[in-house]
């Protein structure tokens, strides 16, 4: 497969750990797009906010832009990657979009909201960010994944539908 496979969805819904997981099945590369922010600016997402969320997503798209140029990838991305137009039409030049779709009240039951910068320990926060990018998830997403079971079982589901 020469082509990406992207990744979207809400925080917590689960983009990394069946990003990786997928990737180690389909023996591609993995890139978790914060953790490579972090790693290039040798500074934490947190940190960005704490200056803006508008500084944030602009390094956001800085690094979308070189991400978007590989190849043969499993890349998760931030959950609010589709509030940038432009960052999903790069992305969807070389790359099948996955929006990883996930009960919001699940993603409640687990998320450690501490170190999420829009939740900051507001879990509650989540239904309004799901009102406000559950129609871009749609938008721009080739297929669409309900995380409603184990992540093998997702991955699997992925592999059948790519």
């Amino acid at each position: 497969m020469s082509k990406n496979i992207v990744l979207i969805g809400m925080p917590g819904c689960g983009k990394s750990t069946i990003g990786y997981e997928l990737s180690k099945k389909l023996s591609l590369k993995f890139i978790d797009v914060d953790t490579y922010i972090e790693k290039n600016e040798e500074m934490t997402i947190s940190s960005m906010f704490e200056i803006s969320e508008e500084y944030f997503r602009q390094i956001e798209s800085k690094y979308i832009e070189k991400i978007s140029k590989f190849n043969s990838t499993v890349i998760s991305t931030g959950g609010g990657v589709v509030k940038n137009e432009c960052n999903m039409l790069l992305l969807k030049k070389s790359s099948v979009i996955i929006y990883i779709n996930r009960k919001i009240e699940d993603i409640i039951s687990d998320i450690d909201d501490s170190i999420r910068p829009l939740l900051k320990d507001n879990k509650e926060r989540l239904y309004e960010l799901y009102r406000q990018r559950h129609h871009l998830y749609q938008k721009y997403c080739d297929i669409e994944v309900l995380n409603d079971s184990d992540i093998l079982s997702i991955v699997e589901k992925i592999c059948g539908m790519t």
